[in-house]
């Protein structure tokens, strides 16, 4: 008999010691409830993760939930500018204390932490991994309806923490048009897949330009691909966004809640849907 290694994922004996895999997801605060967790994600940056993120916790809170935005990008945080907050997070001897939006949107981000917002985040992948689970555990989120994870882009630690020890109830994937959207949207489908979390869909931004004039669609990146990737994946188009200089300077302004995110309201009714834990 060859010697044991305790690696009971390679091994088909039945000893004594043989132990079922254990759970990594982290035990929400104590002072917290938060009934759907959906994670906001991309095979690579750019896409407009924040700003999807923004416009469906925009969207949920209008519609009278309790709504929160746990901003995962810690090396590239965006979520407090769109939504205008400036102050720095408080906290007490049972957690920290998310900041809260105009209307009452829960909000916790690394830039909350910070001295200055405008500061690098110059850290390692376990430590930035480390605060992300800390976002779970230590902020004091009270009860939540939905609770949004702008993710960082990629397959990497942060994105793997956030699938490992977060309960997530899905995932919308975020891509834009250009002939690398099947790439990106095959890396992400693969992750979610290989770690059992459901997708909801797609939703592609930057999709065209909207003629102020004649209200002609300008597709300035080409003919889109989404549709074809989306049938290949089996999994719905959730929306087409397109580049708005009026949402942009409602994001630049702070003013997210102000902006006009109707575009999402399929991927509303996709979220909504989404059935309870078991």
């Amino acid at each position: 008999m060859s010697e044991c290694t305790h690696d009971c994922s390679t091994c088909g004996a039945n000893c004594s010691s043989r132990q079922e895999p254990q759970s990594l997801i982290e035990p929400l605060n104590a002072h917290s409830s938060v009934k759907k967790v959906i994670g906001v994600v991309s095979g690579k940056g750019g896409v407009g993760k924040s700003l999807v993120t923004g416009m469906l916790a925009t969207l949920f809170s209008k519609k009278g939930y309790k709504t929160a935005v746990m901003d995962a990008d810690i090396t590239g945080p965006s979520i407090p500018k769109m939504f205008g907050i400036n102050e720095r997070a408080k906290g007490t001897q049972e957690g920290i204390l998310p900041a809260v939006t105009k209307t009452g949107i829960e909000i916790m981000s690394v830039n909350l932490l910070l001295e200055n917002p405008s500061d690098p985040v110059i850290w390692r992948g376990p430590v930035i991994a480390g605060v992300v689970k800390q976002f779970w555990t230590d902020v004091i989120w009270g009860d939540v309806d939905y609770m949004f994870v702008d993710m960082p882009p990629g397959t990497g630690d942060v994105p793997l923490t956030v699938f490992q020890s977060i309960p997530l109830d899905g995932i919308v994937i975020v891509a834009s048009p250009q002939e690398l959207v099947a790439m990106i949207v095959n890396k992400a489908v693969q992750m979610a897949n290989m770690m059992n979390i459901p997708i909801i869909g797609v939703v592609e931004n930057m999709s065209y330009v909207e003629c102020p004039d004649c209200g002609k669609k300008i597709y300035i990146y080409g003919e889109s691909h989404i549709d074809k990737v989306c049938e290949e994946h089996h999994i719905p188009l959730l929306a087409q966004i397109p580049i708005s200089p009026a949402i942009t300077a409602a994001c630049d302004a702070g003013n997210m809640e102000d902006a006009d995110c109707s575009y999402l309201d399929y991927a509303v009714q996709a979220v909504s849907t989404l059935p309870d834990k078991e």
